[in-house]
């Protein structure tokens, strides 16, 4: 059993003296601004990284291969400030640095590190998304009529029509409740049931005579169905309660 052990020991050193050997012929410098390395996060990140890939890494100030710095994608923060890293060589030991420091595995290493039991740094804030404005350029009062015409045998489009339409279709006002209602009046026309009877020039424009007599065709062209937007957007959603669930 001693000997065993023994065995088992020398082999543990051999892997390891051998893996040590690796790291000093793979090497690496990285910089990073003076808050990280003064955090200590390095020194506790680095034998980490240099464990798993046996690459050792060198801190030094300038001339480095990697780069970690405040930057506009952050791989992790640390309060408001958010940090990112760059290969400024052709080396592909900088390049094994930075997939693995911008990974979750990355991630997580540089999370769990700790001062006094209270974790430093953090995920990096996520980009706030640029709200674009929609500029809708149909005429409103065409679409009323073009909605009336088009529409107005199947759906309830307003007041112009409250007593018509059938009654499982749903208005034009509880469509207005759905989130992708635009969308939705936009491209309408390839949706079930419309792409049965609808045609649009330079778009749709073959209608199949076979169909059944009830089946007549609807026409409606592109510049109306972007005043049938504008009418829409301009209407007031239905009050149903809670947000209609749709498939």
């Amino acid at each position: 059993m001693g000997f065993v052990r023994f065995l088992f020991c020398v082999l543990a050193c051999v892997v390891w003296l051998a893996g040590s050997a690796g790291a000093q012929g793979k090497t690496l410098t990285l910089s990073a601004p003076e808050e990280i390395t003064d955090s200590g996060l390095l020194k506790f990140m680095l034998p980490r990284f240099a464990l798993k890939h046996g690459i050792r890494v060198t801190v030094v100030d300038t001339d480095a291969e990697v780069v970690i710095e405040v930057g506009e994608m952050p791989v992790f923060a640390r309060e408001d400030v958010g940090y990112g890293v760059r290969s400024t060589a052709d080396s592909p030991h900088a390049e094994t640095f930075v997939v693995w420091l911008s990974s979750e595995i990355g991630l997580r290493t540089v999370l769990s590190y700790k001062v006094d039991g209270v974790t430093v740094f953090a995920e990096p804030a996520a980009p706030e998304e640029e709200a674009i404005a929609v500029v809708l350029t149909g005429d409103a009062l065409k679409g009323q009529d073009a909605s009336l015409r088009a529409c107005g045998r199947c759906h309830v489009v307003g007041e112009i029509n409250r007593m018509a339409g059938i009654g499982s279709t749903p208005s034009f006002a509880v469509l207005r409740t759905m989130a992708d209602w635009q969308e939705r009046f936009e491209i309408f026309y390839v949706l079930n049931p419309h792409p049965a009877f609808t045609i649009i020039p330079e778009v749709i424009e073959e209608f199949d005579e076979t169909r059944p007599s009830p089946i007549a065709p609807v026409t409606v062209t592109l510049e109306e169905i972007e005043d049938i937007v504008a009418y829409v957007a301009a209407m007031d959603p239905a009050d149903l309660g809670a947000p209609i669930a749709h498939q």
